[in-house]
């Protein structure tokens, strides 16, 4: 009998433990759950109140480390550049300091967005944007050739959607379409379309095949499904940077000009482009009945102080501030090279890119510029214009 009676409280134990595991398994799950709940709302409440979401594509110009991690020729990760970036030094930018998107995210109260191929992008890192712009890059696949491995714009868009999907799995697919529709989005291309392709060298494939007029309008017509596809992606304000004066760079004012004026063929590729390319943004905006694009005088902001450069107080717009050669204008800027004492004082950093102290310059047009520079609103505009339609 204390047998059998010790078998029966055997099995007592047995099923009160197996209903004390059930009853603990359920309450696992509902921990489980009510965790991924108010992990999904601290996503949702930080993506309320964080600065605007930014994104970035293009090429040297706004690149701001992404070819690091890529076995190209087209780098800044080594010293003089980032001179006079916080950390000072060398981070991939085409610059001594801040570029273009980093000076537009002071003014969004952010941080500058990191680069996408940087394992520090992760996270709710994610929820600020990400910069997939990668140095040496064009409208055209072709462009940028002699670079070897960098992220060409489509697969910079590739790489959009799959930072979609990562953000996806942090805050759900309804978020992820709010947070995307609201962002910011700069896209920069085209002058590598001249300068290192239809003009690279004196017979260029692309030169043979198209006169100058013809081969503007091919860029033009592949930038607008290039936009179209941002658009389809999502994007609904982007910034639409033109061509600049890609005639007055150093390192065209070493190889093209004889007397240290800008070179007419490249300023006359520029002046082609920009009406048409601002004709196309405005042609985009009617068919979507909507302001998604604005097109961004890159051009006039330049020319201002190339042409006046004692007004913006720089001493010079035509030598670089770091490089070797007549202008400072040959090849990248290296350890070897001759640096100015003092970069507010220049206009260019290296060959072809600004000074931080240009680019802030050019970024205070982004902002209050009339309709000549940012057509159709600038930036200032636009932020106050959504931040009042914000439910």
């Amino acid at each position: 009998m204390q047998c059998k009676a010790q078998s029966i409280e055997q099995l007592l134990a047995s099923s009160d433990q197996a209903k004390l595991h059930k009853d603990m398994g359920a309450l696992g799950l509902l921990l489980v759950m009510a965790a991924a709940m108010v992990a999904a709302a601290a996503a949702a409440a930080a993506t309320a109140s964080a600065p605007r979401p930014f994104f970035v594509f293009g090429d040297s110009l706004v690149d701001s480390g992404n070819n690091n991690y890529l076995a190209t020729t087209a780098r800044a990760d080594s010293p003089p550049y980032g001179l006079d970036y916080p950390t000072h030094r060398a981070t991939g930018r085409f610059s001594n300091g801040l570029n273009v998107p980093d000076i537009i995210s002071e003014h969004l109260g952010a941080e500058p967005v990191l680069p996408y191929l940087s394992p520090h992008l992760d996270g709710h890192k994610l929820l600020g944007g990400a910069n997939f712009a990668s140095a040496g890059v064009g409208i055209l696949n072709d462009t940028g050739i002699q670079f070897v491995n960098i992220i060409r714009i489509q697969k910079q868009l590739r790489y959009f959607e799959q930072y979609q999907s990562r953000v996806r799995r942090l805050i759900g697919e309804p978020a992820t379409q709010r947070l995307v529709r609201s962002a910011l989005v700069l896209i920069t291309l085209g002058g590598n379309d001249f300068v290192n392709n239809y003009y690279l060298l004196p017979f260029s494939a692309r030169s043979r095949q198209f006169a100058l007029p013809d081969y503007v309008r091919y860029l033009i017509a592949e930038y607008k499904t290039i936009l179209q596809q941002l658009h389809g992606l999502g994007a609904r304000r982007v910034l639409v940077t033109g061509s600049g004066p890609i005639g007055c760079a150093p390192a065209e004012l070493a190889t093209r000009s004889a007397n240290g004026e800008c070179d007419l063929e490249l300023q006359r590729a520029a002046a082609l482009y920009n009406p048409q390319l601002v004709q196309m943004t405005k042609d985009l905006n009617a068919q979507f009945g909507a302001d998604v694009f604005v097109a961004v005088n890159a051009y006039r902001m330049h020319m201002d102080f190339i042409s006046a450069p004692a007004a913006y107080g720089f001493v010079t717009s035509k030598v670089a501030c770091c490089g070797q050669g007549p202008y400072n204008g040959v090849g990248l800027c290296t350890a070897m090279s001759s640096v100015c004492p003092d970069r507010s004082l220049f206009a260019f950093w290296d060959n072809f890119h600004p000074t931080e102290r240009a680019n802030r310059i050019i970024v205070s047009q982004f902002m209050a510029g009339s309709p000549d520079y940012m057509h159709p609103l600038n930036l200032s505009t636009i932020l106050a214009m959504d931040a009042a339609a914000k439910p």
